[in-house]
């Protein structure tokens, strides 16, 4: 049967950029504002038919199953930065097989697994897998839609393109068996597309996994690209945000790669992880990789199972609204300029053990005639407050400058449990100098939620 893969934290190069317009500055006569409404910058994905071979479990008794299934690529980033880490869902909402017997299946026996391939400025493949998760299946009836996900790093500019792949679905009911579900013709037809800018200095380095899940005590292989050259490499299991004694040492070869395997046995495992030395470095590391280990122990008599799930969510940005009104300046004595940015509400619900930092940038002030007043004359005090009962707790950025070269407005840390929900604000003003050319003035901030 069909399976899917876990979701494994984000890491910090995942990003959503909104850009708001820091609107109108009259000098001498008017108010000014900041105006425009901020936007994620998302592509459309679409949903693909693509014929697949299914192969049900021997036991069933039946052949191979011909048929087409219907499925869609999303991404929570369309327009990554090389060294970005993407999070891609593959949801099949028609799959080409079916329950293969005539006894009813029961709710969350189904765990499925799969591959999304990718083409353009980043061939290769990403593992992703899903939650046991399923409303019961009647006798010989069609299996339900799933959803699986995982993670890649970005490495190359350009367009990438995504195409669902090879899927698997793993039941666990009286007997583990598997119905794995092949493309016919790969690659599938394109569902996504994202557009990767570069980013000079960013980490390169990626690990795939042979496979996305297995027992306890299984082996998985794991394969690292773009590491120091012959550099020593720790490969390790993780639980969450912390990792488990699960680990391999291999050395790169002199194009920083290796390929090791990695015997995993800590069932509480949800990722694999690699880096440079001996201690996890953000810098010198990739992953997490998503891995789901099968818990196969045995019940006691008149036991039952429950199985449970807690579905992840996004980080996602939203603001109150559209223009914040300034102050006036008189010409010929300049200051400052001042108002409040509308209310922005950062919500953070992905889970694990990953933080998140808001930064804003801000262009150049252009008024009339070609007058400017440069970037750095704006600066801002940030406010940020947390929702009672969150698991993280957010911090305000320093009041200063912010420039085109940054600053933060907000951020939370890593921790072992992290999400929430979050208000943010900032006091902005804008040092008008003395004389500047009467008229509006206006700019262009720049938010980006990491």
């Amino acid at each position: 049967m069909p399976s899917a893969a876990p979701r494994s934290p984000r890491s910090a190069g995942r990003s959503r950029r909104w850009t708001a317009v820091l609107g109108v500055l009259a000098l001498a006569a008017g108010a000014s504002s900041l105006a425009a409404p901020a936007q994620a910058l998302v592509a459309a994905a679409a949903p693909v038919d693509f014929a697949t071979h299914c192969v049900p479990p021997p036991i069933a008794g039946i052949p191979p199953i011909d048929g087409t299934t219907t499925a869609q690529i999303t991404v929570d980033n369309a327009a990554p930065k090389v060294g970005d880490t993407v999070t891609v869902t593959y949801t099949v909402t028609k799959p080409a097989a079916g329950n293969p017997v005539d006894l009813a299946l029961p709710a969350d026996i189904m765990t499925p697994t799969g591959k999304v391939t990718l083409g353009g400025a980043q061939p290769g493949s990403v593992t992703v897998t899903g939650p046991k998760k399923n409303p019961p299946v009647p006798g010989k009836a069609p299996f339900p839609p799933f959803s699986m996900t995982g993670t890649f790093t970005v490495t190359a500019p350009g367009s990438i393109t995504l195409s669902p792949g090879d899927y698997n679905i793993h039941t666990s009911y009286i007997m583990e068996l598997d119905t794995p579900c092949t493309v016919t013709n790969p690659p599938a037809p394109v569902s996504e597309t994202i557009t990767a800018t570069d980013q000079p200095g960013a980490n390169e380095r990626t690990i795939t996994l042979g496979t996305a899940t297995g027992n306890p005590g299984d082996q998985v292989t794991v394969t690292g690209a773009k590491f120091a050259p012959n550099a020593d490499i720790t490969v390790a299991g993780r639980a969450g945000a912390a990792e488990t004694a699960d680990k391999a040492i291999v050395k790169a070869d002199a194009s920083g790669g290796f390929t090791t395997s990695l015997t995993v046995n800590d069932k509480a495992t949800t990722g694999i992880v690699a880096y440079e030395g001996t201690a996890w470095d953000a810098e010198k590391g990739a992953g997490p990789a998503a891995y789901t280990v099968i818990d196969d122990t045995p019940l006691p008599p008149g036991s039952q199972k429950l199985n449970a799930s807690v579905k992840a969510g996004t980080l996602s940005m939203s603001q109150a609204g559209d223009a914040v009104e300034m102050s006036a300046v008189d010409f010929g004595a300049g200051g400052p300029s001042t108002g409040d940015l509308q209310t922005l509400t950062v919500k953070d619900f992905r889970g694990g053990p990953a933080g998140w930092s808001l930064t804003g940038k801000v262009t150049d002030f252009t008024g009339p005639g070609g007058a400017k007043i440069d970037a750095g004359k704006l600066g801002w005090t940030p406010a940020c407050t947390t929702k009672p009962g969150s698991p993280s707790t957010c911090a305000a950025g320093s009041a200063g400058p912010v420039g085109s070269a940054g600053a933060t407005l907000a951020s939370t840390p890593d921790g072992a449990v992290t999400g929430g929900e979050f208000t943010v604000n900032a006091e902005v003003t804008l040092d008008v100098p003395a004389f500047s050319a009467p008229g509006a003035y206006s700019g262009v901030l720049t938010l980006t939620l990491t």
